[in-house]
């Protein structure tokens, strides 16, 4: 569903560059048709930039004492290009055309990776990571997550269905899970109803563990069980999310939770710490841009390698 959305509004900015274009060569007739379609290739570009900034906006407006200015302007400004252009790969190229394949990708004998995305995304979000991971020689498989704008408890079937296809192409009776944004809370709610057993560790990226200001703004049940929950932890706020913190959960050691310590999406970005997990910090890497920025690619691959470590001398017989 996402491809096919993605790919609509394609369509639709393309229809409106080719207006835009026609406009302006009927207006200056002087013009080459070159310069008219760059006029309206380059209106739909300063959009699209116009959309990503109002985001740090917001993001800033309710972030407080986390606003980006303690970074630097100039830190800023390398921040928001890099988000721009993580977008609008990710949108418009990644997203609609280059979705991961139906089938695992298996290399070796590891413990392999299962990618669960982020909302309003598919599998193709995590085209950067799967490159790193098929030089790494680390087995993985993703999934798409439908409906859209669902309910995140109905998403479970999905993550178990998953993740007994990952087993069975691996020949493994775990895998670890990497999660981006939203998807980290459907990885914690498929774990908190099926348990570890099939799960040796969950990473996530960007995950909104206390929620986020920003979902107010957001459409669907998902976005509505994202919303941020104060510090008193109200259930009227946010009770999907409450009862998910709330429930018990003594496997927190085996989550790791990576995220930027300042997030445009995730605000406060202190809502992407989680109690008992080990929590990784990144400084100005937008939300978008996490799971395609090197160094938060490495971390997660070092984790990986980390759980196969551990789990080879698990399987060690004792001498």
């Amino acid at each position: 569903m996402i491809a096919r959305i993605t790919r609509i509004l394609l369509l639709v900015q393309l229809a409106v560059a080719v207006l835009l274009a026609m406009a302006v060569a009927h207006r200056w007739p002087q013009l080459s048709m070159a310069s008219a379609a760059l006029f309206g290739i380059d209106c739909i570009l300063l959009l699209r930039a116009a959309i990503v900034a109002n985001n740090f906006r917001v993001a800033a407006r309710f972030a407080g004492a986390s606003s980006p200015g303690e970074s630097g302007l100039s830190k800023l400004l390398r921040m928001y290009l890099d988000e721009l252009r993580a977008t609008l790969v990710s949108s418009s190229w990644h997203m609609p055309f280059c979705r991961l394949g139906a089938a695992p990708e298996i290399f070796g004998h590891g413990v392999p990776v299962l990618l669960v995305h982020g909302y309003g995304c598919n599998s193709g979000y995590w085209q950067p990571m799967a490159r790193a991971f098929r030089l790494a020689g680390i087995s993985f498989h993703a999934t798409d997550l439908e409906p859209v704008l669902g309910d995140i408890d109905g998403y479970l079937p999905q993550i178990s269905r998953a993740v007994a296809v990952l087993c069975a192409a691996a020949g493994t009776t775990q895998v670890v899970i990497v999660a981006h944004s939203m998807g980290g809370l459907v990885a914690r709610a498929w774990l908190r109803d099926n348990g570890w057993q099939q799960v040796a560790a969950l990473i996530t990226l960007g995950t909104p563990h206390q929620g986020t200001v920003l979902a107010q703004f957001g459409i669907g049940s998902n976005a509505r069980q994202m919303c941020r929950i104060d510090d008193a932890a109200d259930p009227a706020c946010n009770p999907w999310l409450v009862r998910l913190n709330g429930s018990t959960d003594e496997k927190r050691e085996r989550i790791v939770s990576l995220y930027s310590t300042y997030d445009n999406i995730v605000v406060p970005s202190t809502s992407g710490c989680l109690a008992g997990a080990h929590n990784v910090s990144f400084p100005c890497i937008g939300h978008v841009a996490l799971a395609s920025r090197v160094p938060v690619i490495a971390c997660v691959i070092e984790h990986i390698r980390q759980v196969n470590q551990s789990m080879s001398i698990q399987e060690k017989p004792a001498s």
